[in-house]
């Protein structure tokens, strides 16, 4: 793949998920650095908390709807309410094993999510990269 980002973020509280996005992605060169949690609260601070570092907002991060705590749509009501331009540096894509037709209306509430179905896949990362990036 060509394109290479600088951070891609992946939320799931789904161990095994994880290490096999990680693995997938590792494989394919597709970033420089991966960064994983299992819960959403801490993706969130990390990416756009008050006590984010220096590090660069990551331009795709990976989120999953079902979660203990705050759930994938809390993750995007919070995103949504984030200000234009850093909702511009980052890709959201939802991560999810969930194709029922009232998950995927919700999501498509929010302008620029992406919606995935899982497994993630060379051929889901590809499109994806070539058509958000």
């Amino acid at each position: 793949m060509s394109k290479k980002l600088r951070n891609i973020v992946l939320v799931d509280d789904n161990e095994t998920t994880s290490f096999l996005n990680n693995r997938l992605l590792n494989r394919l060169g597709v970033a420089e650095t991966i960064h994983t949690f299992t819960q959403a609260e801490p993706a969130y601070e990390f990416l756009w908390g008050a006590g984010r570092g220096d590090e660069p907002i990551p331009e795709l991060v990976f989120v999953d709807l079902k979660m203990p705590g705050i759930d994938g749509f809390e993750f995007l009501r919070m995103y949504d309410r984030l200000p234009s331009d850093v909702k511009q540096q980052t890709v959201l894509t939802v991560l999810t094993t969930s194709m029922h037709a009232a998950d995927t209306a919700r999501v498509a509430q929010y302008e620029g999510v992406e919606y995935l179905a899982k497994p993630l896949t060379e051929e889901k990362m590809q499109k994806l990269l070539e058509k958000r990036f």
